[in-house]
């Protein structure tokens, strides 16, 4: 791993948490991911299942988790089994977790290798009433191929029907979305190298630089600051480009007077930074470009205030439209007519702000979180209001990653991260 160890105080924090939730006389188990073949013998690189490594900080393939904290034997109320390594992985693959590495990363005494699990899991499951299975319900989800834990699963209610099954899901959501102080710390690490990309990439850009010579900047930087990728697919869209949201073919030569809307974002030991910033080719904004690009601007700072505990997502997605309906109308985007006419289904100002304001991140961009439950403290949510004009030849979005707090405002993890038109200038023009 590039990222420096993480103290395994968090992993333990994390079971006793999950284990406080569980029923009576209950196991859970969890899963690493598969690696996933791409033709021939090679495959992709290894991502870990984000909740295995939530609860044990374990970040390698074929491993496992199991919690059974009223087991009889207390050697088994937390197990991980792992693939056992040897002086030939050593040598071909690099060194795998040995048993006493395994309890330095977790905290977990009881380590086995695999081909122990059939056994052992059979001897407990005989001393347990209700098994915890973990299933992807995220809301963004759409997965089309069968995980390792899926399989896993598919073979734990074939060997043992008459347990009752149980979710995990519900609970890791709940647990997930409100952040330790130490995973702040890896988020603010992960916001930090996004800093240091886009301060680069300010003295690259100019005319006629191209949109994947950008993104190679920001690899750069990332990866000589021990982020091994981007979070998220990055977006390099200049011009026009800048409204297709999910543009990523970052292909295109940026021209003079042209903006350029960057969403990027590092990660740091698995947790991810997501930032968004809108600069002009030219190294200065028109005047027209300004007064949207600062529209945008006063939408997002007013949004960051609507952070606090208790607010409802939903109802702050209409405060926001709100906002975003009166700069509109200042643009001369949308007049009176346009919102006195509007569908309340699909407002008038979507016509230009098309996604929605905020959503939780953490181990994932898209990070695990009830949305019908209010915030709470020490959530980390973005804020990305913007405004989109095909017929003008620009978009602009502009976002940060901020953490709510108990009172007062939330702290903006991004803060140090240059978004004011004069500093965007001048820094581009120095």
């Amino acid at each position: 791993m590039k990222y420096t160890p993480i103290n395994s105080k968090l992993f333990v924090k994390n079971r006793e948490n999950f284990k406080a939730k569980m029923l009576p006389n209950s196991l859970a188990v969890f899963n690493s991911n598969d690696i996933y073949p791409v033709s021939a013998d090679s495959t992709l690189p290894f991502e870990q299942h984000r909740d295995i490594f939530f609860l044990s900080g374990v970040d390698q393939e074929e491993s496992i988790l199991v919690l059974f904290p009223d087991c009889p034997k207390e050697k088994h109320r937390e197990i991980l089994f792992l693939k056992e390594t040897n002086e030939h992985i050593a040598i071909w693959e690099g060194e795998k977790l040995t048993k006493e590495k395994a309890f330095e990363t977790s905290g977990i005494k009881t380590v086995y290798w695999l081909q122990d699990m059939e056994k052992i899991m059979f001897e407990i499951m005989t001393q347990c009433d209700t098994v915890y299975i973990n299933t992807n319900e995220h809301y963004r989800a759409n997965v089309d191929v069968e995980t390792r834990e899926d399989r896993y699963t598919k073979w734990l209610k074939d060997k043992y029907p008459a347990h009752r099954v149980a979710k995990s899901n519900p609970i890791l959501q709940r647990l997930r979305s409100v952040k330790d102080p130490i995973e702040i710390d890896l988020i603010q690490q992960a916001c930090n190298i996004t800093e240091k990309g886009f301060r680069r990439i300010l003295s690259f850009v100019k005319p006629g630089v191209w949109e994947h010579e950008i993104e190679a900047e920001f690899m750069h930087e990332f990866l000589r600051n021990r982020s091994k990728k981007f979070a998220y697919t990055p977006i390099i869209a200049s011009g026009n480009n800048a409204n297709v949201l999910h543009y990523v073919e970052n292909n295109q030569q940026c021209k003079a007077g042209e903006l350029i809307l960057m969403d990027v974002g590092a990660e740091y030991a698995n947790y991810s930074s997501d930032m968004t910033r809108s600069v002009p080719v030219s190294g200065k904004f028109s005047s027209r470009q300004k007064d949207v690009y600062n529209a945008v601007l006063n939408v997002k700072k007013q949004a960051e205030s609507m952070l606090i505990p208790g607010t409802d997502w939903a109802q702050y997605h209409v405060e926001v439209g709100k906002l975003m309906t009166s700069e509109l109308l200042g643009l001369g985007l949308l007049d009176k007519a346009d919102v006195q006419n509007e569908n309340p289904e699909w407002p008038a100002y979507k016509k230009y702000f098309m996604h929605g304001t905020s959503h939780h991140i953490g181990l994932d961009t898209h990070d695990y979180g009830i949305l019908t439950e209010p915030m709470e403290t020490n959530m980390v949510f973005t804020v990305e209001p913007g405004i989109y004009i095909p017929e003008e030849g620009f978009g602009i979005r502009l976002e940060d990653d901020l953490v709510i707090q108990e009172t007062g405002a939330p702290i903006n993890l991004m803060k140090n991260i240059p978004i004011e038109v004069e500093e965007i200038e001048d820094i581009m023009n120095a």
